[in-house]
């Protein structure tokens, strides 16, 4: 069954979210057609249930536009499927508060009104880690990170739902009674697993939890995008972009993968 989801109404900076997608695409689980007009296709199966749906996410051509999420399989899977469409693409997180809050920053500002439009995407993380190393070419090391994660996270050691998964039930907690995790709880949990260091744990907290207020003042790429400042430097002058540094963040990167000076 073949259910589409109404083409979403939020606008996103589609060159950026087009080429965060390509270049997350993992090849034998993504797919990505490129199609005459510009526009693209991103698809990818999302487990759900007991079986799985084909997840698709229709970027238009152009700048600035709505994408358009649908899916396929049964009813019920269907639904669920396309609101991880919508967490992975950021469109119930309005980026409007952050963009007001930057446009006068010296340093963002430019940036900011540029892509006004500029969200904080998801990743989806559906590998079956123990072909993690061969599918993706990462070291043993790396691989061995990514088992123990998930295996933390089967155990019920790590909850990785971001805070929007719980505020779908409509009370705020989850359907099982639990709360939503503390993005600084998890991120002692992650620290305490072999391989996990700041910058990973960090990661996990904006890309997974979704958390609104993260900076990786390690990042060297962010390092690079402030000036070849020191990580303490980078802390201290992202002080001022608070509550809203993951936005910034992806701000910056965007501007040195797209826009680099």
């Amino acid at each position: 069954m073949r259910f589409d989801h109404h083409v979403t109404r939020e606008l996103v900076d589609l060159p950026a979210l087009r080429a965060f997608l390509a270049a997350h695409a993992v090849p034998g689980l993504d797919d990505v057609e490129a199609l005459a007009d510009g526009s693209t296709r991103h698809r990818r199966l999302v487990p759900e249930g007991d079986g799985h749906c084909l997840l698709t996410v229709s970027l238009p051509a152009g700048d600035v536009g709505a994408p358009a999420v649908t899916a396929e399989g049964e009813p019920d899977a269907v639904a669920a499927a396309t609101a991880v469409g919508r967490r992975w693409l950021g469109l119930d997180v309005d980026p409007a508060p952050g963009v007001a809050a930057l446009a006068t920053d010296r340093v963002l500002g430019p940036l900011v009104l540029a892509r006004p439009h500029l969200r904080v995407p998801e990743t989806l993380a559906t590998l079956d880690p123990v072909g993690l190393q061969r599918t993706v070419g990462i070291t043993t090391a790396r691989a061995r990170t990514v088992v123990a994660i998930a295996r933390a996270v089967c155990d019920g050691i790590l909850d990785l739902r971001s805070q929007g998964d719980f505020a779908e039930s409509g009370s705020g907690t989850a359907l099982s009674g639990r709360s939503a995790p503390d993005s600084a709880r998890v991120r002692a949990g992650l620290l305490a697993l072999p391989g996990v260091g700041p910058w990973t744990a960090d990661l996990v907290a904006l890309r997974a939890l979704r958390d609104p207020d993260v900076f990786l003042p390690g990042d060297l790429v962010l390092r690079k995008a402030l000036g070849g400042v020191t990580a303490t430097a980078a802390a201290a002058v992202a002080e001022a972009w608070r509550p809203h540094r993951s936005l910034a963040v992806l701000h910056l990167w965007t501007q040195a993968a797209i826009d680099p000076r």
